[in-house]
């Protein structure tokens, strides 16, 4: 019984870190592919025809970039199983600790990030329609800051990093902040309409980023702190019999998680 938990712990961290590895390396494979324009994984199917994807040849570098993007997603497989194996000793409960922490750490600078890119977009694009923006700088400038690939490489990219470098240092849960900033953005927007007759399209689409962001970071939030609404169809109308039968916690109710997880955590 010892050796069956010990390979379920195991198949469970492996695919735990799995995903979020995964991500990490989907995320760095965008970046390279829409920015650094390599051929992207659905490229390579494409030069072997594989999932039902048609034939397009790919040549010289750009098939070895191809090679080089699906070598990363190995690479992520190789370093979890690695990690799994040599922390073998590492229970469920600290790896949820660890992704917990890690999470919220991603959800923090994913605030500052937000904030702080809206607010440069902001200004930037004021400046520009304005005309502002060729009183401090050339007209060369000004039309590479108009270009959104431009933008995202030398102004949002630096932003990021310093927003996850503010994100370490910072411990406070900043996303609800982003609620005020909806409701000031828009009580700017109603004066500046209204009273001014005064509205330009980045307003609004400010609006709409910051209100994205904080659903996406509430819903986190709310997953990480156990916060969400759980609904029970099944489970709450079974007998302690049937109850005890679904040790594993598959029909997702609150009790049952529990359950599997002191199940796997003294083992």
């Amino acid at each position: 019984m010892v050796t069956k938990n010990s390979n379920l712990s195991l198949y469970l961290r492996i695919i735990s870190y799995s995903v979020l590895a995964f991500t990490l390396a989907f995320l760095i494979n965008n970046v390279l592919t829409v920015w650094s324009d390599w051929p992207g994984i659905k490229k390579i199917f494409s030069h072997h025809e594989m999932f039902g994807y048609k034939k397009k040849a790919l040549e010289g570098s750009d098939l070895n970039y191809g090679y080089m993007q699906i070598g990363l997603y190995l690479i992520c497989i190789a370093a979890v199983v690695f990690y799994v194996f040599k922390t073998y000793s590492q229970t469920l409960e600290q790896d949820s600790k660890i992704l917990s922490r890690f999470s919220a750490y991603l959800v923090r600078s994913s605030f500052w990030a937000v904030f702080l890119v809206g607010v440069a977009d902001f200004v930037i694009s004021f400046m520009v329609v304005e005309r502002l923006w060729e009183a401090i700088f050339s007209s060369e400038v000004k039309a590479l800051m108009v270009k959104a690939p431009v933008r995202i490489t030398y102004i949002h990219f630096p932003i990021i990093l310093i927003s996850f470098v503010i994100g370490y240092f910072t411990k406070s849960v900043g996303f609800i902040w982003l609620a005020v900033l909806v409701v000031v953005s828009e009580f700017v927007i109603v004066l500046s309409r209204f009273i001014f007759s005064y509205e330009q399209a980045f307003q609004g689409d400010l609006v709409r980023f910051w209100y994205a962001a904080l659903y996406l970071f509430a819903s986190a939030y709310a997953l990480i702190h156990e916060g969400h609404v759980r609904v029970d169809v099944l489970y709450s109308s079974f007998s302690e019999k049937k109850e005890g039968m679904d040790k594993y916690g598959w029909i997702g109710s609150s009790r049952s998680t529990t359950y599997i997880n002191s199940y796997i955590f003294r083992s």
